[in-house]
This record gives structure tokens, C-alpha cells and sequence, in this order.
């Protein structure tokens, strides 16, 4: 009996060995530290003048190929990077590491080209590390001629997402791009905060943030100052949720232009909590003219500070920036639009814009507690000025008499 009692005894403490064990295993790969893939390691030299695409290309595809949690990392240094694609999918999560700075080519042979860093088809990114991607856009600048050259070839954008999905890119910094900064492209469910962008205020097309057919967009605590749009959202824009932005120099917070195709359309734009410092205009909507028929519904911009902008709020249907247009109306429906709570100060009489489509008028748009004086020589205070407008207004106008 004795014996009996003793082999059981054994038997249960072999059993609960291997069960600890297996949960020991078990914890140990689901917690398992992610591997480093240090682009140095491949060859890479942080010297500022060294091509170093292959060694980033070696460095993602064994992170992208390693089947768990990985890293690549850009230490910190100087490195020149030509153009480059980081595809997935991937077999695991990977967080894209940049602490050193990254620097474009300045051979006008590898411009013509839409993207400097792309990454592409991809669930689960994150590109964080607090480094620089330095464009030297004056290089390219003086390229950028399509305003009046109808064969102008496109310049890169500094890091584009296309397809990606369930991500994160936060703790960068981006300065003189050749084209827009960032650039979001059939994107769905993804983050970007705590990122500081730079370009001269008379750079040509330097979007900071450029977003089209996306959607679960959020933009936060982010410093925008460049020569085009802060944030550009344009056709299968919808979901996106823009705050605590500062803004300046620039051309605003704009969604648009749209209807230059047929059935474009962006829904669900919120803008809140953000700040405009001397900006060409501040929240707007356009849309070209003429234009074929578009959506364009669900926005609102509230709690937002205008500092010295010369259009503060604008909705232009009537958008056509290269000459010889034709004084013909927009067909892009505009609708169910609030601005909100918006105060400071415009650099123009007119502060309230809001020119609407004669053909299809802008429907349900609301003014709420507007406050914007005029910040010029003394005379008449701010005005506003609307056509083709239905809405109501609420609370105090300044400028009054609008809608």
C-alpha cells in the first residue's frame, strides 16, 4: 500500500513538472524578445554621402521574413538613402526604427519618381525612433514646373503607406521634402502622432500630410509648417480624425479638391483642437470648377484657434488654380458641415468664406459661435461673404450676417 501511495505521489509530480514546463515554454514564446535586424549590421555606413539601399532592403527583408516580433533599427548618424520599397506581407509584426537621420538623393536622375521611402501592403507597422528624414527639397524644387508645363514628370514623396493596415508612425520628423511629406494611400486603421514637419513657406506641393481612399485615419500632437496643405484629404477620404495640430506656415487643414473624376467622394472629417498661425487659410473645402458629380458630407471643425490667417474658414466651389479655367459651377454636393467654436483673428476683411455650387447649393451647414476680427489697418471690422449657402447660425457671428 505504501509502494502504491509512493508511485502515485511520483506519477502527479512528474505530471506537474511537465505541466510547469509546458507553461513555462509557453510564456517564454509568447514573450519572447523581438529580433534585431541593425541595418549597420548589413553594410550600412551612417558617413552622409554612402548609398545605402541594399543594406536597408537585406536588413527589412529578414525582419519582414522572421516569424515573430522584429526590429530595424537606423542608428544614430547620417545616412543617404536612393529610392526604396519595403513590401510585406510579413510573417510577424515589425517596428521600422529610425533614430539617425535619412537623406534623399540630390541627382535630379533619380527624381522623377512618386516616392522616396514606401512601404506597401503591410498589417501591424509601426515607424517611431524620434529621427530625421531630410528631403533636400531645394534641390528638386525648382523642378516642380506643372503649373505651366503639362508633361511635368512627378517628385518624390518622402514616405508614403500604401496598403497598410493596424499601425502606428509617431516620434518623426520630416524637412524640406522634394514632394509632400507623407503620403496615405488605400490605408485603413492607422496612427500618426508626435510628428514635426518643416519646409519653406513658398515650397512648392510640400503637403505635410496627404491622405486619399483611406479610411480610420487619426493625426495627433503634431507640428506642421510647410508650403502647401498642413493635412490634404482627397476622394475615399473617410473617418479621419484630425486634433491638437498646429498649423503654420501653410495652406490649412483641406479637404480637397475634389470632383475632377467622376463619383469622388470624403465623409466623416473631424478637425478639433488645433492652431493656425499665419496660414494662407485655415479650415476649407474645395472643389474644382467645373467639376462632375461628387460627395462631399459629415464634416466638423471645432475648438480651433485662427492666428493671423487670411481665410480662416472657407468652402471654395469655384477652386482652379492654373489659368484659362472655366467660369463654369461645381457639381460636388457639399453637406451636413459644422464649424464650431472658432476664434482669433483673420488677415483679411473676409473671414467667413463660404461660395457655394449654384448648380447643387451646400445643404445643412452650421456656424456656431464664430469669433474673428479683422487684424489689419483700422476701418470696417470682419466680414463674411456666402452664396448658394442653406444653413443656420448659432450663438455669437462675428462676422455677422452670413447665414
Amino acid at each position: 500500500m505504501v509502494m502504491v501511495m509512493k508511485k502515485m505521489a511520483l506519477g502527479w509530480s512528474f505530471v506537474f513538472l511537465m505541466s510547469a514546463l509546458e507553461c513555462s515554454t509557453t510564456h517564454a514564446q509568447g514573450g519572447r524578445a523581438p529580433a534585431i535586424f541593425d541595418v549597420t549590421s548589413y553594410g550600412a555606413v551612417a558617413d552622409g554621402k554612402t548609398d545605402n539601399t541594399m543594406a536597408f532592403l537585406r536588413a527589412w527583408s529578414e525582419a519582414c521574413m522572421w516569424k515573430g516580433k522584429s526590429r530595424v533599427v537606423i542608428p544614430k548618424g547620417t545616412y543617404m538613402l536612393d529610392s526604396v520599397i519595403f513590401r510585406g506581407p510579413c510573417n510577424g509584426p515589425v517596428v521600422f526604427i529610425i533614430k539617425g537621420v535619412i537623406k534623399a538623393s540630390t541627382d535630379p536622375h533619380l527624381f522623377f519618381i512618386d516616392h522616396w521611402i514606401g512601404f506597401q501592403y503591410i498589417d501591424g507597422l509601426v515607424v517611431k525612433g524620434g529621427g530625421t528624414l531630410d528631403g533636400q527639397g531645394p534641390s528638386a524644387w525648382p523642378y516642380n514646373d506643372c503649373y505651366s508645363n503639362p508633361y511635368c514628370k512627378p517628385l518624390p514623396v518622402s514616405m508614403r503607406f500604401d496598403f497598410v493596415t493596424n499601425s502606428r508612425v509617431h516620434h518623426l520628423r520630416s524637412i524640406n521634402s522634394k514632394n509632400s511629406h507623407f503620403n496615405l494611400f488605400a490605408c485603413n486603421n492607422v496612427n500618426m502622432s508626435h510628428i514635426q514637419i518643416s519646409a519653406p513657406e513658398g515650397s512648392p506641393n510640400t503637403d505635410g500630410i496627404h491622405i486619399g481612399g483611406s479610411t480610420n485615419i487619426r493625426i495627433t500632437r503634431s507640428i506642421i509648417g510647410t508650403g502647401d496643405d498642413c493635412i490634404s484629404m482627397v476622394s475615399g477620404s473617410q473617418d479621419i480624425d484630425i486634433s491638437s495640430v498646429s498649423c503654420g506656415p501653410g495652406h490649412g487643414i483641406s479637404i480637397g479638391s475634389l470632383g475632377r473624376s467622376p463619383k469622388e467622394f470624403v465623409t466623416g472629417i473631424t478637425v478639433t483642437n488645433c492652431t493656425f498661425s499665419g496660414t494662407q487659410n485655415g479650415v476649407r473645402v474645395k472643389t474644382w470648377a467645373p467639376s462632375l458629380p461628387s460627395v462631399a458630407s459629415n464634416f466638423m471643425f471645432q475648438n480651433i484657434f485662427m492666428d493671423n490667417v487670411n481665410n480662416p474658414i472657407i468652402i471654395d466651389q469655384q477652386y482652379c488654380p492654373r489659368p484659362n479655367c472655366k467660369d463654369d459651377d461645381s457639381e460636388v454636393q457639399i453637406s451636413n458641415v459644422t464649424f464650431r467654436n472658432i476664434w482669433g483673428s483673420s488677415s483679411s476683411k473676409v473671414a467667413v468664406s463660404l461660395q457655394c455650387s449654384g448648380i447643387v447649393p451646400c445643404q445643412n451647414i452650421k456656424l456656431v459661435n464664430i469669433n474673428l476680427s479683422y487684424n489689419g489697418p483700422q476701418g470696417p471690422p470682419s466680414a463674411a461673404s456666402c452664396s448658394n449657402v442653406r444653413g443656420q447660425s448659432f450663438g455669437p457671428q462675428i462676422p455677422s450676417g452670413c447665414i
